[in-house]
């Protein structure tokens, strides 16, 4: 009975979304508490959902600073010569600024961590996307599809997790899968090319300096005002000291971000009056992102507390025929990425896994091929698209892109890696058959 309201819960979510009836942010809130009722958990929906509050907590506060830090190097012109350079090299051609993308996406995201990575190169591209007018789903598309086969590394959060209920090493998780990993990224890239191709044709090729400049000026108004030349060197060497602080985890991620913040802003705009108008003109991404937030943590906290993800978990498991058993792993790969739309890394690694992996130990399957198995997709390729974590969140606001729009467009290349990896995970012996 849990486990079918869970799947009513979700079901119900995803459908108000997907046909736009409801916002995310309402639905997000009032469908986990509607089910909830019905399921007689009223008197303690209110603790499940402060839980779920406490949760994401940390990462909206970080989000607040790192949306507010990033934005103030933006005004203050810290990325311009980037653009610049960036803009130099491919000569205003879409092709090479959307395979540039993907390639600054997986070398930024070697450090594991989805917010960072899209905050850092949201920041960096968003602008270049806009004055060059392309479609702003490519970027959230092609930095989540990078972002997603990056985060299979072991320092990554579903790697751990798989490392950690199989009690198992990285060499048994992880390095049997990095020829399908190397495969995934070479697939990224190609989709690069077919999407930035599009764009080539859609928008052609900036023949000209002046072109750009002319193209720059029609785009998104930017303050010159604002504008600290005479800082940029602190500013790079103060967002250099940020990102190595945030790689060697010197104090937690909310508190760096908020104590650069705070040096930036007193650095940079001295008077309260400037420092007042930068808290404003980046109040709405801020409002966006951070209501999405704790209100992911809501529906979170009531599908936790309500034991639903727990309860769907055992029910996945138990519809799966002893017929099949020996197909289990590739079964694992294959629906690893949907099921990113519907539990949590937590909730599958911790809950999902250790049933999947003991049904396969009983079928005389190696229980470390369905960790492999799992980490093709569940919160890998799936990451940049579920609604159950705080970094999607992150990914579409800066983007300024739906929930839903960003979905539908990158369902089937983030599902197409997944399948590529699968295949090449099955023909170097990951995973078997």
């Amino acid at each position: 009975m849990i486990a079918l309201l869970g799947l009513l819960t979700i079901g119900t979510f995803l459908f108000l979304i997907m046909t736009k009836r409801v916002s995310v942010l309402v639905s997000l809130v009032l469908v986990p508490i509607l089910f909830g009722l019905i399921g007689g958990f009223g008197r303690d929906l209110g603790n499940m959902m402060l839980d779920g509050l406490i949760q994401v907590a940390p990462t909206g506060i970080m989000i607040v600073f790192a949306i507010l830090y990033f934005g103030l190097m933006l005004d203050a012109g810290l990325f311009d010569p980037m653009i610049a350079k960036i803009v130099a090299v491919v000569k205003g051609d879409p092709l090479k600024i959307v395979v540039g993308t993907a390639l600054l996406t997986l070398v930024v995201h070697l450090d594991g961590d989805g917010a960072a990575t899209f905050m850092i190169t949201i920041s960096a591209l968003l602008p270049i996307y806009k004055k060059l007018n392309m479609n702003p789903l490519i970027l959230s598309g092609v930095v989540g599809l990078a972002a997603g086969v990056m985060n299979m590394t072991p320092w990554g959060g579903p790697t751990a997790r798989a490392m950690a209920t199989l009690d198992a090493q990285s060499s048994d998780i992880f390095n049997p899968i990095i020829p399908a990993m190397l495969g995934g990224m070479v697939w990224v890239l190609f989709v690069a090319y077919i999407l930035g191709k599009k764009e080539q044709r859609r928008l052609g090729v900036l023949k000209t300096d002046e072109d750009y400049k002319t193209l720059s000026e029609q785009a998104a108004a930017v303050d010159e005002s604002a504008k600290r030349p005479n800082l940029f060197w602190f500013n790079v060497l103060l967002t250099l000291a940020l990102l190595v602080s945030l790689i060697v985890e010197l104090l937690p991620m909310p508190v760096l971000f908020l104590v650069a913040f705070v040096i930036a802003l007193f650095i940079n705009y001295p008077h309260p009056k400037d420092q007042q108008e930068r808290l404003t003109n980046h109040a709405s991404n801020i409002i966006v992102v951070c209501t999405m937030i704790f209100a992911a943590g809501i529906f979170t906290g009531v599908l936790t507390g309500t034991k639903m993800i727990e309860e769907m978990s055992l029910s996945l498991v138990s519809i799966i025929p002893d017929s099949l058993g020996g197909y289990l792993p590739v079964l694992v790969a294959i629906t690893s990425m949907p099921l990113s739309l519907i539990f949590t890394p937590d909730a599958y690694y911790f809950g999902v896994l250790p049933i999947l992996s003991e049904t396969a130990a009983s079928l005389g399957v190696n229980p470390h091929e369905i960790g492999r198995a799992a980490i093709l997709g569940q919160m890998t390729t799936g990451f940049p698209l579920s609604p159950l974590t705080a970094s999607t969140f992150i990914l579409i606001g800066l983007t300024g892109v739906s929930l839903v729009d960003h979905q539908k467009f990158i369902f089937k290349w983030a599902f197409g890696t997944t399948l590529v990896m699968t295949v090449l995970a099955l023909l170097t012996g990951a995973i078997s058959i």
